[in-house]
């Protein structure tokens, strides 16, 4: 490796993608039960670009005070190791791989060292990098949702608010994958992009407003946090869950209101706080979905590391469909 350096992104401090910059960083040397991964593809998401402003302010108890204490952004990785540390068992050089680095971040980079027993795991043959990088944001998030604390069934009516996005167009497959009827919520322009997930029906919010609709769903799932557990209750059934991974205050007090009565209730979770073991299940799992040909990752835009930022910026405006992913390699 040439003088041992790499290219990485580096957020100077807290903010718009305007404080993030290219720097030549050492190529960390992986610990005794760390591997390091050559990055291929890194994922950028919407969670990024929030975490990036460290707001709401509490955020900051977990990821830095006054800067981000890992100042290299990214989570979602796929790649090939490149090095092993002494102990580690589980991974040889020249394994392909991908994974999570939860709040280590540090993704958006050339190379990344990890825990072997970090959210990792081996990139099916069928796979592609782009598309690995993109499944522990969108469809990790979207099977907790839905199946663990959705407890999805066959028949149900889903309802999935931003059913375009990363998350969304994850959530449109699973559903339908798991036997729901599912209605998608979108701009018009993406209608027929839902369709062709397997949507049964597309609401167009720009035009209509579901929540003064007749039909009535047994999951609400708003991937976007457009839409709130007041004014959609009127469309839940009698035990019909809200369920989001967008957090505000309003969310919060209903989450904490509806934990105690029996019937409709509205349900936050931080999927990426979870145990270890239990999302390499939910990885394993959305392997087993992708190779039965039932989950495919839309890829929006593909940006070189050096323009990260620009990819944040196309964030941002908040209408990119499905993925955007960041070429390393």
């Amino acid at each position: 490796m040439h003088a041992h350096k790499m290219k990485a992104i580096v957020a100077r401090g807290y903010g718009g993608p305007e404080v993030l910059e290219v720097q030549n960083l050492d190529i960390p040397v992986p610990a005794k039960n760390e591997i390091l991964i050559k990055v291929h593809v890194a994922s950028a998401t919407r969670a990024d670009t929030m975490m990036l402003t460290g707001k709401p302010y509490f955020a900051r108890l977990f990821i830095g005070l006054t800067k981000p204490k890992n100042p290299i952004p990214g989570t979602g990785f796929a790649g090939e190791v490149v090095g092993v540390g002494s102990e580690v068992g589980q991974f040889n050089v020249g394994d392909r791989v991908f994974g999570e680095s939860l709040f280590q971040f540090s993704s958006n980079a050339e190379y990344l060292a990890i825990p072997e027993d970090g959210v990792i795991l081996p990139i099916p043959d069928s796979m592609k990098y782009e598309e690995a990088a993109s499944y522990c944001d969108g469809p990790l998030t979207s099977y907790n949702f839905l199946k663990n604390l959705g407890k999805i069934q066959p028949d149900e009516k889903v309802l999935i608010i931003g059913a375009s996005g990363a998350l969304g167009t994850a959530a449109v497959q699973l559903s339908k994958y798991f036997g729901a009827e599912v209605t998608g919520v979108s701009s018009g322009r993406n209608i027929g992009m839902v369709q062709s997930l397997g949507a049964d029906y597309v609401i167009d919010y720009t035009k209509e407003d579901f929540t003064t609709m007749e039909k009535h769903y047994d999951l609400i799932y708003d991937t976007v946090g457009k839409s709130s557990f007041k004014e959609s209750k009127k469309v839940l059934s009698k035990d019909g869950l809200y369920l989001s991974p967008v957090l505000n205050f309003s969310l919060l007090i209903d989450v904490v209101f509806t934990s105690f009565s029996k019937g409709k209730k509205a349900i936050f979770d931080a999927t990426g706080a979870r145990k270890v073991d239990e999302l390499k299940q939910f990885l394993a799992e959305l392997v087993n979905i992708f190779q039965e040909g039932k989950l495919r990752s839309v890829i929006d835009r593909q940006f070189p590391l050096e323009k990260v930022r620009q990819a944040h910026e196309y964030i941002v405006k908040g209408h990119k469909r499905g993925n955007v992913v960041i070429l390393v390699e």
